[in-house]
């Protein structure tokens, strides 16, 4: 069996996508930062997307993953949107001596531009058929630094911190505190916080052996990740 490659004009196609999805939604939503702008330049976010669904690579939305798009996005199965990775990953700002650990691996992208600028990153993905996709997903693209595990990342790693930087790939009603202890000293972690249709960019920093910062940065909307609790809908 042969596999056709892509011809000049569909590598070109790709390449002003790729090129447009960069100058015309990141870098307007202040992803500044020119590490960040090289890697997505680098790391060729089609080569994580389903083939179902390569037409939506470098569109503004979130990608589903398994499933139809209403059902992906209810149950958390979907890649964020494209400035919403760059925009995290930048606030995060991981350097290549740190340990990471990211929650909901999904496709294994936002792994692979962790692992691109960071020592050593440990991805926890709650649904099987995702760990797989992304494992499989990081060894096609040469990621050797990054390892998919089949998990409930919800209560992160405690034996295995403390981790440099955490990052949660969805969005949470709040950040359990059992994350915030697995970070180290220094260590930041990076959440989308809150309920729709108004959620919060949240970076958290380890600023003493029990004492943290807090910076809300930016508003957006993304799916929820599993298992982590949520605030009741009660009042009284």
């Amino acid at each position: 069996m042969t596999t056709s490659l892509p011809s000049p004009s569909d590598t070109q196609a790709r390449e002003l996508a790729r090129y447009n999805m960069i100058e015309q939604q990141i870098r307007p939503w202040d992803v500044l930062d020119p590490r960040v702008l090289e890697l997505l330049s680098q790391v060729r976010r089609e080569d994580f997307v389903p083939e179902a669904h390569h037409a939506l690579a470098f569109v503004d939305m979130e990608v589903p993953l398994l499933g139809g798009t209403e059902e992906a996005l209810a149950s958390g199965r979907c890649m964020l949107a494209p400035r919403v990775e760059a925009r995290m990953l930048q606030d995060v700002d991981p350097r290549p001596y740190e340990k990471v650990l990211e929650v909901g691996a999904g496709s294994g992208h936002m792994a692979a531009l962790l692992g691109k600028l960071s020592l050593k990153v440990t991805t926890l993905e709650i649904e099987p058929a995702l760990a797989a996709m992304a494992r499989d997903n990081l060894v096609r693209a040469g990621i050797g630094n990054a390892e998919v595990r089949e998990a409930d990342g919800s209560r992160g790693l405690p034996g295995e911190g403390p981790f440099d930087v955490i990052v949660l790939s969805g969005s949470v009603a709040e950040v359990p505190h059992a994350l915030m202890e697995q970070l180290s000293q220094g260590g930041r972690l990076m959440a989308i916080v809150g309920e729709a249709p108004m959620m919060r960019a949240t970076l958290i920093t380890r600023t003493g052996p029990s004492s943290f910062s807090t910076t809300q940065r930016w508003d957006t909307v993304a799916p929820r990740l599993r298992n982590f609790p949520e605030h009741s809908r009660f009042r009284f």
